[in-house]
């Protein structure tokens, strides 16, 4: 069953959680960073009630900026959702918590919660978010000794895949380097050292000579006119770190769990334990995970090329792009057959088919036949693992979108509900909130799509 809405409603006078993050986000994180004329990118609009898909609002507000992840959606859609349910005592399961989203925005409401990603690397940065309780005092400390360290270190730069070497120049290359150093030799298992590692993640994008997109994408053929030197980069992160968990300490309080998990299996997390599960899955639109922080990676000496990628990060995660599952991977039959399908066999065989025939007709072949298959069969896995460890009643809501590749549509959210109902779900719903794929100037593909949050009760 659907039912659509496009908006929420405005707070009103009796809605003092809610009027509390208005106040929050339009004055106090505004007096934060109001000062810092290089900071505007950061500030707050002030309409923030009611946002939520988006994470580009989160690049705004304190600990969420300190990374953007292109997979995350807005800390404000959190908030609202525990708003709307309040007087009940919640505990919040987010099973592909990304860089923390749904987890901060808990503890800034007092709520508990568990997080689990399967991304290696994503799982450390929202580590890193979550270490927002220690003193900034500390921090600051560890981030003297470190720079102090890095104007005596020897760079050693000849290691660093070519990617790397495309994207900065050989002073910024240099002094990187010598940072990494200071940040390795910093690694004593604290909080602080983990919110340098974090300061240095958090700069590279920013000092890169080469054009790095704000989301996965690389882009070494389109220059930066003047990048910042690395250095003075460094600094304002580690400042702008040490203010965010001041502000953190006055509105937060630290109850979050973390764990690297398949949100296939959520063996960390305990039977029954989640009232509510706020997340936003992998869409089913060739997204790359795995390469979306590939620049990261290498720059940090934890992989050497695309290859690496696979072992390192992909084998960990739900298939939903192409890479994947390439040519002969799989047997496309065989996923199809696969029980857990039994609710959608009749509607997704036939689409399947039609991307392994629409697919030879397109110069890069991409493999969405696969991938479509194996991506609701992950899906389906997850529901039964939510079904496993949700109380009994639970909510759990999705952002989500639908797909289309290679113009083949495919029935995201509906195929979804399904797969919930079978797992032991009782009933869904599906509020639109935005179209997508509508501006179509140079685009090969014009099927209209939507997002949206699809809600299943159980």
């Amino acid at each position: 069953m659907n039912s659509i809405s496009t908006k929420y409603r405005a707070p009103q006078e009796g809605d003092d959680v809610l009027l509390r993050l208005r106040e929050d986000y339009e004055q106090a994180v505004l007096d934060l960073f109001d000062g810092d004329r290089e900071a505007k990118e950061v500030r707050p609009a002030l309409d923030v009630v009611g946002h939520t898909s988006n994470f580009l609002d989160n690049m705004r507000l304190p600990i969420h900026r300190w990374f953007r992840y292109s997979a995350g959606f807005s800390a404000e859609w959190v908030k609202w959702l525990l708003a709307e349910r309040k007087g009940s005592e919640h505990r919040v399961l987010d099973p592909f918590v990304g860089s923390g989203t749904t987890c901060l925005a808990c503890d800034e409401m007092g709520v508990l919660s568990f997080g689990i990603e399967a991304h290696p690397f994503v799982h450390r940065v929202a580590h890193a978010k979550l270490s927002y309780a220690t003193d900034p005092e500390r921090f600051i400390t560890k981030a003297e000794k470190a720079f102090v360290f890095a104007r005596k270190a020897m760079a050693e730069t000849e290691h660093y895949p070519e990617i790397i070497g495309k994207c900065y120049g050989l002073e910024t290359l240099d002094y990187l380097d010598r940072f990494r150093q200071a940040v390795d030799a910093e690694q004593d298992g604290s909080p602080e050292a983990g919110l340098l590692w974090m300061a240095l993640v958090s700069s590279l994008r920013v000092v890169s000579e080469a054009g790095t997109a704000p989301w996965q994408y690389v882009l070494p053929g389109r220059r930066k006119t003047v990048p910042p030197s690395p250095e003075v980069t460094l600094h304002k992160a580690v400042q702008m770190i040490a203010a965010d968990i001041r502000f953190m300490a006055r509105r937060a309080k630290p109850l979050a769990k973390l764990r690297v998990d398949d949100a296939r299996k959520c063996v960390t997390v305990p039977d029954g334990w989640a009232t509510l599960v706020i997340t936003s899955p992998p869409y089913a639109n060739n997204y790359d995970y795995a390469d979306a922080t590939r620049l990261e990676m290498a720059r940090m000496a934890e992989i050497r090329g695309w290859g690496d990628l696979q072992q390192k990060v992909r084998r960990h995660l739900g298939r939903a792009c192409s890479q994947h599952v390439p040519p002969n991977s799989v047997s496309l039959d065989e996923v199809l057959a696969a029980p857990q399908l039994a609710p959608i066999r009749v509607e997704i065989v036939p689409v399947c088919r039609e991307l392994s025939s629409v697919r030879l007709e397109h110069g890069g072949k991409k493999t969405y036949n696969n991938m479509i298959a194996c991506y609701f069969l992950d899906m389906a896995q997850t529901w039964k693992a939510l079904r496993r460890v949700c109380a009994s009643p639970s909510e759990v809501c999705f952002v989500i979108g639908d797909s289309a590749p290679y113009g083949v549509y495919v029935p995201v959210i509906e195929w979804l509900g399904k797969l919930a109902m079978t797992a032991g779900f009782k009933s869904w719903t599906f509020e639109k909130l935005r179209d997508r794929n509508i501006k179509w100037k140079n685009r090969k593909h014009r099927v209209p799509l939507c997002e949206g949050q699809l809600r299943v009760r159980g």
